[in-house]
């Protein structure tokens, strides 16, 4: 008769054999036989096919079409950006000013260690740069815009530097005879809050004059 911690004893030994089974670590292990035929594997390397659909897309002129679309593509993205969104033509003159002021959450140190900024510092960089140059904003694909940029060009006592929202400042260049930049992803007319254009920006003593009106 056995006793109960004797069957205990053949369970835990079990359970440890058939786990050392199931990891490959048994001692000894009986053969299972052939359960279906075996083959070697044979997977085709992932490089040769793709130099293969390459080498094949080449011969038929393929590739070729690939890249001039994609070259196309790029281009015509670089020459005429996507246009700013959210933003609506100038109907009425709106003013406001625009304070450049930041606020220096941390201390700024030099390369001892010393602060030279304390944190909670309220700086203007108006207190020592100056913006020298008028920004102007337009929507390069309206000709009353064009029309009133070169107006404010013709006519200002500061040097205009231009900027698009929407349209190829690259042909606007070329027409102007003068460079045009493009506001990337709206993060000017964001930063002074303008919602319409035309719209120009100068400087007002220590803050900025934003100004949106019609052309």
């Amino acid at each position: 008769m056995v006793n109960l911690s004797t069957i205990h004893a053949r369970l835990r030994t079990a359970a440890v054999a058939a786990c050392l089974a199931s990891l490959g670590l048994a001692a000894r292990a009986s053969d299972l036989g052939t359960v279906g035929p075996v083959y070697p594997i044979a997977e085709p390397d992932m490089l040769e096919q793709i130099q293969a659909i390459l080498k094949a897309k080449q011969a038929s002129g393929d590739l070729e079409r690939i890249q001039q679309a994609a070259y196309k593509r790029m281009r015509a993205r670089i020459e005429t950006p996507p246009a700013v969104g959210g933003l609506t033509k100038a109907r009425q003159s709106r003013v406001w000013t625009f304070d450049p002021s930041v606020r220096f959450d941390e201390p700024i140190v030099d390369n001892e260690g010393r602060i030279v900024i304390p944190a909670g510092t309220l700086a203007n960089p108006l207190t020592v740069v100056h913006l020298s140059s008028l920004l102007l904003f337009v929507d390069g694909r309206d000709k009353t815009q064009i029309a009133a940029a070169k107006r404010v060009i013709e006519t200002s006592q500061q040097r205009v530097v231009l900027i698009l929202t929407a349209g190829s400042p690259a042909a606007l260049t070329s027409q102007l005879h003068r460079q045009v930049f493009f506001d990337q992803d709206g993060l000017l007319v964001r930063r002074f809050g303008i919602q319409a254009v035309p719209a120009r920006v100068s400087q007002d003593g220590l803050v900025l004059r934003v100004e949106e009106f019609p052309a």
